[in-house]
């Protein structure tokens, strides 16, 4: 699928609770990104809309047999989930793309089996991960058990709508919690359909709710709600900061956050293929417009090979597609929305007043209709203190440092703030150990950039970039609660 007819995509504007769609009062506007329209009228969850989609979850994990069902029962639901996901790629990649910065094709070909086989990963944790019997004394049975924390609230960012609010509700649903659900308020429909066909395949209703909203009311009301045991959250720090001042002011829970980040490439001059390092470069920039937490924004490159791979990415940028998340052919998706698009202009612009210079893009693009589209842009000439350098811009937006030894380039990768992601392009493997091990992130890459189609390591951030993991075992883990117990048995012997 590489088109569609935007105009032709109907979308249900509407909460679902206990298995059913809840209607509301529309109250928040939301435009498509592609072209400035106006498409619906998005309902906002109250604090009484929250209490019931918590209550209902609450219900249904006490009362249904989702966590008292046999695992491999559990996980036999969540595969035939993913199959549907799967076979319903026709009615899912439009709505993905049509208020999302996801073109179609992008969406059918890799964001819905993504999603698919990421809950299927997740389902075979269900009866392969549980608790341990300890080391005692023999007269002693020591066991840990792990058990569900309850009701899970999930907070997922509008970038990839489906995958990420799939990292959050499988390994969640897998573990035998209850989940509820808020998607941004800027694309928040695609997940309505994953909820739906989650009760075609099986999963009892009220397992997972969805609510709609903004996060000054809807989300802070979830983040708050005593029968909340949990809240995860993927988004910006400032907003991931908030979320723990609501938890904890609301009684103490568990919080897993994936949080932004201001990720460094270092590229050495011996890096083998200097072309094929400035497309992998570029695209981990320009990807989905630079929208991707861990895109890598700041390029650290030794000084000789500076020019040559400037050029390179350049070239990359330069043949890039923009175009509407509907139309055939579109490599270069839209900004999210007006203001996102405005606040990367700013930065850029201030960056460049403070001296630096524009080696590729600055400007936003015209395209027909009022999208919000961006020149994938070098900065060169910034040094640590530009503002380009120092903040999170989620843009096509790459800055450029260079340096002349290891030292430098470590020195060049550290950020007061943030510690999310990172990538080494060389080939002395001595070389990318000890840059690895001087980075500060969560993840690093050594000669590539980007995850591969698979869910085993797990991502998160360092410092101002999170808490916890989402992906692998650990995120599965991040969502159970372990039990000690400890049996004398001598007792009555």
């Amino acid at each position: 699928m590489d088109s569609f007819d935007p105009n032709r995509v109907s979308v249900r504007s509407a909460h679902f609770i206990g298995g059913q769609y809840v209607e509301g009062e529309g109250a928040l506007d939301v435009a498509r990104p592609s072209d400035g329209v106006f498409y619906a009228a998005l309902p906002v969850a109250d604090a009484a809309v929250v209490d019931r989609a918590v209550e209902d979850a609450w219900r249904a994990f006490k009362t249904s047999d989702w966590t008292r069902r046999a695992p491999r029962e559990r996980a036999r639901v969540m595969r035939r989930w993913a199959e549907l996901i799967e076979a319903d790629v026709a009615a899912l990649a439009p709505l993905e793309a049509l208020g999302s910065t996801r073109p179609v094709a992008d969406a059918a070909r890799w964001d819905i089996p993504f999603t698919a086989e990421g809950i299927r990963f997740y389902s075979e944790f269900a009866d392969r991960v549980g608790g341990e019997v300890a080391a005692t004394r023999p007269d002693h049975l020591g066991m840990t058990i792990a058990e569900p924390y309850g009701v899970i609230a999930a907070i997922s960012p509008w970038n990839f709508p489906l995958v990420m609010a799939s990292w959050k509700i499988a390994p969640a649903l897998a573990a035998g919690n209850a989940v509820v659900l808020k998607p941004s308020e800027l694309t928040p429909f695609s997940v309505l359909r994953l909820a739906e066909l989650a009760i075609e395949a099986g999963i009892p209703p009220g397992i997972f709710n969805v609510v709609q909203g903004d996060g000054r009311t809807t989300g802070d009301a979830l983040c708050r709600h005593p029968k909340i045991s949990k809240v995860t959250f993927t988004g910006s720090t400032q907003t991931g900061a908030a979320i723990m001042a609501a938890c904890a002011q609301s009684g103490t829970k568990p919080v897993t956050l994936e949080l932004g980040g201001k990720s460094p490439q270092l590229v050495f001059a011996d890096a083998p293929d200097l072309d094929r390092v400035a497309r992998r470069v570029a695209a981990a920039i320009a990807g989905n417009a630079g929208q991707v937490c861990v895109a890598g924004s700041r390029l650290m490159v030794e000084r000789s090979a500076a020019p040559r791979l400037i050029d390179g990415i350049a070239s990359a940028f330069a043949a890039l597609k923009p175009g509407k998340t509907w139309s055939p052919g579109t490599t270069l998706p839209p900004i999210i929305s007006a203001p996102q698009l405005q606040r990367i202009d700013g930065i850029v612009r201030r960056t460049l007043d403070s001296g630096a210079q524009a080696a590729a893009g600055g400007a936003r693009i015209e395209l027909d209709g009022d999208g919000a589209f961006y020149a994938p842009t070098i900065l060169t000439g910034v040094t640590p203190a530009s503002e380009a350098v120092r903040e999170e811009i989620f843009g096509p937006v790459l800055t450029v440092q260079t340096f002349d030894d290891d030292d430098e380039a470590l020195a060049l990768a550290a950020h007061e703030k943030y510690g999310l992601a990172a990538g080494v392009h060389t080939a002395d493997l001595s070389r990318a150990l000890r840059m690895m091990r001087g980075i500060e992130a969560g993840t690093v890459w050594i000669n590539r950039y980007g995850r591969t189609a698979d869910f085993v390591i797990p991502t998160g951030g360092y410092k101002q970039s999170g808490i916890g993991k989402d992906l692998g075992r650990q995120a599965f883990e991040a969502n159970l609660r372990f039990k000690s117990v400890l049996i004398d048995l001598t007792d009555g012997a």
